[in-house]
């Protein structure tokens, strides 16, 4: 068929979470709470690193670019989705909805390599304590960070550039609340090959390579904390890695079941649900996760706070 007899989509329609009247207004409320969580709780902390003093070495680095790529990513997702809980038209243009995938996928990776260096650079705390601000200096955090948003840049441009190259032509109801890649090329009335081969590709890299780096460094890290002599230093640092090890097991676990299947036994039903846990939950989690059990992070709060107040 030539190109020309096509009917072109020139907008989509998101199904959402669920097409269940009654159910809209609780899930309007309940992610609405969980953004405001979010944006209080990520940029609460990019905030307190940028005006503490002692937290201006590389873990809070990385920390603070993680709260930003999480602040950034959630904004990505949710407005656009607390809008259409509230709204019968739930049309998103062709444009607007290849621009969100961009991000997304820019946010979504960056994240995934984030998280590996902060794994690295606990291992190198841990493991290299005496050689750790030499290992760790200023210029090879600041090349890591760069890694980390190079790796996003090149990863959503190539998803995006293959994405550009599909027709749509079939109905335009995208079964999920956002604009993502499978339930997009679903729709798609030409070859999909090209971008299927390409999302194994990097979804392979970008997620089974920071998986394998942060499961190599928390092995050497348990490994060094079954040296500790104290009980209560043992446990305590099991404390902090076990919380950390959840976080980052349930974003690349969710990650791993969107994206590390093949097409023809995914269920877009169930990805939806695992899609949840990686752009909506996991940035309301990190924060807290990350500040909560520590105590470098309530001592430099209460500092704050007492010289905001007296």
């Amino acid at each position: 068929m030539e190109k020309g007899n096509y009917s072109l989509v020139t907008e989509f329609n998101l199904k959402g979470l669920t097409d269940q009247p009654e159910l809209q207004l609780p899930l309007f409320s309940l992610f609405l709470g969980i953004y405001v969580v979010t944006m209080l709780g990520n940029l609460g902390m990019i905030i307190l690193i940028g005006l503490s003093s002692h937290l201006h070495n590389p873990m809070y680095y990385f920390l603070c670019n993680l709260s930003l790529i999480d602040l950034c990513q959630s904004t990505v997702i949710t407005p656009k989705m607390l809008m259409n809980f509230l709204s019968d038209n739930n049309t998103i243009s062709y444009p607007e909805c290849i621009t969100q995938f961009y991000f997304f996928s820019f946010f979504a990776i960056s994240e995934c390599q984030m998280l590996a260096v902060m794994a690295y650079d606990r291992y190198v705390v841990i493991c290299y304590p005496l050689r750790y601000s030499l290992i760790m200096s200023y210029q090879m955090c600041s090349w890591l960070v760069g890694g980390v948003y190079a790796l996003g840049f090149i990863g959503a441009t190539t998803h995006t550039g293959c994405l550009l190259r599909v027709l749509f032509c079939k109905e335009s109801d995208i079964n999920h609340y956002f604009c993502d890649l499978l339930p997009l090329l679903k729709l798609s009335c030409s070859s999909t090959y090209v971008n299927e081969v390409v999302l194994l590709s990097f979804s392979t890299f970008n997620i089974l390579f920071p998986m394998l780096t942060i499961i190599f460094s928390y092995v050497f890290i348990i490994a060094s904390i079954l040296k500790i002599q104290s009980t209560g230093g043992r446990s305590k640092a099991f404390s902090t890695c076990s919380s950390h090890i959840v976080a980052v097991g349930v974003f690349f676990g969710s990650l791993a079941f969107m994206y590390l299947q093949p097409s023809s036994v995914s269920s877009m039903d169930q990805g939806k649900v695992s899609s949840v846990f990686y752009t909506i939950i996991v940035p309301m989690l990190n924060p807290l996760i990350y500040s909560l059990r520590n105590k470098d992070v309530k001592i430099a709060l209460n500092k704050v706070i007492e010289r905001t107040f007296h």
